[in-house]
């Protein structure tokens, strides 16, 4: 089962078009898991009254530490040799926090954080999984430790009270998962208390083994071949569409557990006689190896390369048995093997420390290998950034245009991701799977004039410059704004099918505006496209769908004498800008970018159209002012134009504040 579980990962991870949910294989693995450190346990605990923890705790070090560590360390040098700069600081963070198996909260939290998109694919996350079991295997111990004194105490039998503490366990863990798959499922693939019921599920099985082995023969083998079979098809049922893990988690799990279940009295009428194929079993043998070599190998060799063919991708997965088999060969097994290791517990916990030490110190020594961003020609006053322009007509300005290096560069684009507007920290950006309305306030909160921001992350990039112009003219600035969720009647797509969070999230964002009144809408937003039917995703989406939804949107707050003003989306260059500029300081014109085929691709073509199309709304486009030329250039006046995708630094927004100003000025009554 360990092979099956293996080859879906990593056909999955080659190309999940072969096996679209490969991904099942870890919830194989962690039934597995759940199962034989369970039954290892519960053996020792009958044998000899307890468990020791030494041991138990010593054992897993010299099993897993040896190989996982190394991975970590040479991903870390080849992660220096072979990343973007402006990844090797998030990937060092992500291999220390590997190294001490927590990697898989730090995921789900980077999962969630939308200004974390510009993080390239960590040569790491599938550590997240092996977090997920050694946090098990942290707690599972004492958790059988507790209940086996109480019924040392009590008199009672261990294995029942053991089961009912399982439940007790996996019943409220199965229910959060099904709960945090509908409203947080980016987060919930990761965090441990969703899949704490996976590994109870075998668990329980190792529990019942007694009473499995008495299983009537053809029963075991019907159950088992089911199981299989359960396993195989939910590797083909499930995508990455499936809300996961959740209730739709119960196929490979259940399927799993029954392959163990029933294989115990099948013999040689259950799945053994596949399963049990010299093939298999060594690449059983070999998975741990091969699931800690093959994902570093995918990413590093993207990093190098770019995208990777399907047979590009699959022969990186072939490559990988190399060096899964020489770990395995001259440093799992001689480590766990070894006499001081075997004799002396104390002696594996000492070495498996000192290991996960060097994985921590090899993650941060990548961290610290990234150059300071302050640098010797950091200038005393602020860099002016648009101010350098034209001020009535920055088209067609000369300093505007793409040079090769500039006197310095702010922010850094090595913190360019960090240079965002303080609403994110203030939570006034709402997440994309929720429908809460979050509101802040800025400007000036005693302002007898209340401009209400209203959109996605384009909008909200906006907001410093206007809590600037706010206070400066008396102005209360309200947020209403929501990850990748534009303001409009239309529906959006999320992966296929409609946002219905996002959809949820306008209904009542103008229920707001109703109760608010502001003398002024302000939006803008990144996507140009909207479903053209709900009701069937196939149909696709348009410009068309986009366009009708907003100028309904947009129309019925001007009926309700709500004044809109529309800010156009910013030019999308199609690459992070700032990962270019860190490693072309000196030849910055490779960063620069066809301005027509950047406003195309945006969605200010769009908003412009239903600007016209409404005939109510105001517009404004400072797009002259972020790129004044034909192509458009990295650095304006010693300031990094973009941040994250198409989204601005702050600093270069606050430089655009007076140009903004003017043109509110004229609007607002």
């Amino acid at each position: 089962m360990r092979a099956v579980a293996v080859v879906l990962v990593l056909l999955y991870h080659a190309s999940p078009g072969i096996v679209p949910g490969g991904f099942v294989g870890v919830d194989v693995f962690f039934v597995i898991s759940g199962f034989l450190i369970t039954g290892m346990l519960v053996r020792e605990l009958e044998q000899s009254g307890t468990v020791s923890l030494a041991r138990f705790y010593a054992r897993r070090a010299k099993r897993l530490l040896p190989a996982s560590v190394l991975v970590l360390v040479l991903t870390a040098v080849a992660a220096w040799l072979m990343v973007p700069a402006v990844d090797r600081r998030p990937f060092g963070g992500d291999i220390a926090a590997s190294a001490l198996y927590f990697v898989n909260w730090r995921l789900a939290d980077r999962s969630v954080d939308y200004l974390a998109e510009g993080v390239g694919t960590s040569p790491v996350q599938h550590f997240w999984s092996l977090a997920v079991e050694e946090q098990f295997y942290l707690l599972w111990p004492l958790f059988i430790l507790a209940i086996a004194a109480w019924t040392r105490r009590a008199g009672e039998p261990a294995r029942p009270w053991l089961a009912v503490g399982l439940i007790v366990v996996a019943l409220p863990s199965f229910a959060w998962s099904v709960i945090m798959t509908m409203t947080n499922p980016s987060a919930a693939f990761f965090v441990s208390t969703t899949r704490l019921w996976e590994l109870a599920a075998g668990a329980g099985v190792a529990l019942a083994l007694p009473a499995l082995e008495r299983l009537p023969e053809r029963f075991a083998a019907a159950l088992a071949w089911a199981g299989l079979g359960a396993v195989v098809l939910s590797a083909f049922v499930v995508t990455t569409g499936t809300a996961w893990p959740g209730a739709a988690a119960l196929l490979p799990v259940a399927g799993t557990a029954a392959v163990i279940a029933g294989g115990v009295a099948a013999r040689r009428r259950g799945p053994v006689t596949v399963l049990g194929i010299p093939l298999l079993v060594g690449i059983g043998a070999l998975s741990y190896s091969l699931y800690l070599w093959h994902w570093p190998m995918l990413v590093l060799a993207e990093a190098q390369w770019g995208d990777l063919s399907t047979g590009q991708a699959l022969g990186m997965v072939a490559a990988s048995f190399v060096p899964a088999w020489l770990a395995y060969r001259f440093v799992e097994n001689p480590v766990r093997h070894a006499g001081a290791m075997v004799r002396s517990p104390r002696f594996a916990l000492s070495i498996g420390a000192n290991l996960s030490l060097a994985g921590v110190v090899a993650g941060l020594a990548l961290v610290a290998a990234v150059p300071s961003a302050t640098s010797a020609t950091e200038p005393a006053a602020p860099p002016p950034g648009a101010a350098v322009l034209d001020l009535e007509n920055p088209r067609d300005d000369p300093d505007g245009r793409p040079v090769d290096e500039v006197g310095s560069i702010t922010p850094d684009p090595l913190d360019a991701p960090e240079d965002v507007p303080p609403a994110y920290a203030d939570g006034c950006q709402v997440g994309i799977d929720s429908t809460e309305v979050a509101t802040c306030e800025y400007g000036d909160p005693d302002g007898e004039v209340t401009i209400a921001l209203v959109g996605d992350s384009k909008a909200l990039q906006w907001i410093t410059a206007l809590d600037t112009i706010g206070r400066t003219n008396g102005w209360r600035v309200v947020t209403y704004t929501k990850s990748t969720c534009s303001f409009t009647a239309a529906t959006l797509g999320r992966d296929g099918e409609p946002f219905e969070a996002c959809t949820e999230w306008n209904d009542a964002v103008v229920d707001r505006l109703r109760d608010l009144r502001p003398d002024l809408v302000l939006t803008s937003q990144g996507r140009n496209r909207a479903m053209d039917d709900p009701e069937d995703p196939d149909a696709g989406e348009s410009h068309d769908a986009m366009v009708e939804g907003l100028v309904r949107r947009w129309t019925d707050l001007s009926d309700e004498d709500i004044p809109v003003a529309v800010l156009a989306d910013t030019p999308q260059p199609g690459f992070d800008v700032y990962e270019c500029a860190a490693e072309h300081r000196d030849r910055l014109t490779e960063c620069s970018f066809d301005r027509a085929e950047a406003v195309a691709n945006s969605a200010a073509a769009v908003l412009e159209r239903a600007a016209e199309e409404s005939g109510r709304v105001a517009w404004i486009n400072l797009n002259r002012a972020i790129c004044p030329g034909e192509s458009c250039a990295p650095v304006i006046g010693n300031v990094l134009v973009y941040r994250q995708g198409s989204h601005l630094t702050v600093t270069y927004v606050d430089t655009l504040e007076p140009r903004l100003a003017r043109a509110l000025e004229e609007i607002v009554p």
